[in-house]
């Protein structure tokens, strides 16, 4: 079944946010290992709730595992949400993939591939953690987060639920508007090792291998999403100009899922209005996130 919501939902849950439960969380890095390198991540657990359900949360392309800054706030758009996802009970786990953050391996060797199976590894590493129920485990994904997301669920069907903000629906489309069609050609044709800087459009030049570029053509998030039989939940925002077209961008997981499954629409742009501030993110993303967890791994 699938639902729209756009604008506002159940007032109720935002205030549920705000009163439930713990008031503290502990927060612990963490790291495993993936082909010799080490991938950190950030452990969050709610005080005084014991084998917590459990998040595992995917940031975006060129971003860590704190993500972007939220304006008038000093933390980041998944440092805050692990937060208030504390306060309502959860538990999670937010990883830098490699190339990014503080883990280990080079930036310029990216690659969906890699990050889906740092992604898949630390659903593993979740599983074996005494501290949360590994066997609560749901995955959030941002953007290109949300596409490694879809294809963790794939591989790790198990998982109780999925959330999906802003995922990136067509890899081939959203990036040669981020790294511009001349890179994206030049990456489809040249030898795998090739570095190619791009500018991207907030300004800043990044250098990727053309190994990252052709596995635009082979990576389908839609296709990922279809083997995975669980709860889906899609969250994307009508004014989003990175992933586009919305709401179709969202619209098409579930078009393709078989599966319990929800879409959810906000005035909002890609990033959340986090250059604004964490109202957004407060009012809306993380409250619709809750009231999902909560019907599907309570």
């Amino acid at each position: 079944m699938s639902r729209t919501a756009s604008g506002a939902f159940s007032g109720g849950l935002a205030a549920f946010l705000l009163l439930a439960t713990p008031a503290f969380a502990a927060e612990t890095v963490i790291s495993f290992d993936v082909d010799g390198q080490k991938v950190i991540g950030t452990l969050e657990t709610p005080d005084g709730v014991s084998k917590p359900p459990v998040v595992l949360m995917f940031h975006g392309f060129s971003g860590s595992r704190d993500e972007l800054p939220v304006n008038n706030t000093k933390e980041g758009v998944f440092s805050r949400s692990a937060r208030l996802l504390s306060e309502a009970g959860y538990a999670s786990l937010r990883i830098d993939f490699r190339g990014s953050g503080e883990s280990g391996g080079k930036w310029a060797d990216t690659t969906f591939s890699g990050q889906i199976k740092d992604g898949i590894a630390a659903v593993d590493w979740l599983k074996s953690n005494e501290s949360v129920d590994a066997g609560r485990i749901s995955i959030l994904g941002w953007s290109q987060g949300g596409l490694v997301a879809s294809h963790v669920a794939a591989a790790r069907p198990e998982v109780k639920s999925v959330t999906l903000w802003a995922p990136v629906a067509a890899p081939l489309y959203t990036y040669s508007a981020i790294l511009g069609a001349d890179s994206v050609n030049k990456g489809l044709t040249s030898a795998p090792d090739v570095e190619i800087t791009s500018k991207l459009p907030w300004g800043v030049d990044t250098t990727l291998k053309a190994s990252f570029f052709k596995e635009m053509a082979t990576t389908s998030p839609i296709g990922a999403i279809a083997a995975y039989p669980g709860p889906l939940q899609v969250i994307v925002g009508t004014q989003d100009t990175t992933v586009s077209p919305q709401p179709a961008s969202g619209q098409v997981f579930l078009n393709y899922h078989n599966g319990e499954e929800r879409l959810d629409i906000f005035e909002t742009d890609h990033v959340f209005s986090a250059f604004t501030g964490p109202e957004v993110i407060d009012q809306k993303m993380v409250p619709s996130t809750v009231e999902w967890l909560k019907a599907h791994n309570p």
